[in-house]
């Protein structure tokens, strides 16, 4: 089943009108309209939206594979029920040239891919725009980093969590508090003894 089919049941199964969805999701019925007619997907933002009122994992909205009856968060069930705490999901963008292994891409949603043209080696890099809702995705992609410690050819993939940034390299995990200054800085420490340049730390937030 297709996101665009997922987003009309679920929509259906609410009771809501385009109109209702459009407004929780901040955007016009035409987007709404759009995405049910599979012209267009929701940005990454609106499909953490559709998620959360819906209670349905990212997962369940992106992979076709996934029906909907198969896995359904129940959040609450009678008065005295712990709420179940809403699943990390990972968002950021992995060059594809900065990995040794094409297997962690089974780890990723993947919502956006750009070929830029860097001017080095290599001269063109594959750009993946993704989230990943996997909770060991910091270590998994840690493993399989491109590293080259005698030409300082370190490469890092950056992505946050929440309120929480990560900057990965080979073998490890570097993270801190979006606001936190303090925390920034000991990262960038770090990341300037790996050979990065301040150029390359101005990831975004």
């Amino acid at each position: 089943m297709k996101l665009s089919e997922k987003i009309i049941e679920l929509r259906k199964a609410n009771g809501m009108t385009q109109e209702e969805l459009a407004s929780i999701c901040n955007v016009s019925r035409q987007s709404i309209s759009k995405w049910e007619a599979d012209i267009t997907l929701p940005e990454t933002e609106k499909l953490l939206i559709l998620g959360e009122t819906f209670h349905v994992s990212m997962d369940i909205l992106l992979k076709d594979e996934l029906a909907l009856n198969e896995v359904k968060d129940v959040l609450i069930c009678g008065k005295n029920a712990i709420q179940k705490k809403k699943q990390e999901l990972y968002e950021g963008v992995l060059i594809k040239e900065s990995i040794v292994d094409d297997s962690i891409i089974d780890c990723l949603n993947i919502h956006k891919i750009e070929l830029w043209n860097a001017g080095g080696k290599p001269k063109y890099w594959t750009v993946l725009f993704f989230t990943s809702d996997r909770k060991d995705f910091p270590e998994q992609i840690s493993k399989v980093m491109l590293s080259d410690p005698d030409t300082n050819g370190n490469w890092f993939v950056d992505f946050k969590a929440g309120n929480e940034k990560y900057i990965v390299f080979k073998d490890r995990i570097l993270k801190y508090q979006i606001g936190n200054q303090t925390e920034k800085e000991y990262v960038c420490n770090e990341c300037r003894k790996l050979g990065i340049h301040n150029e390359q730390m101005n990831w975004s937030e």
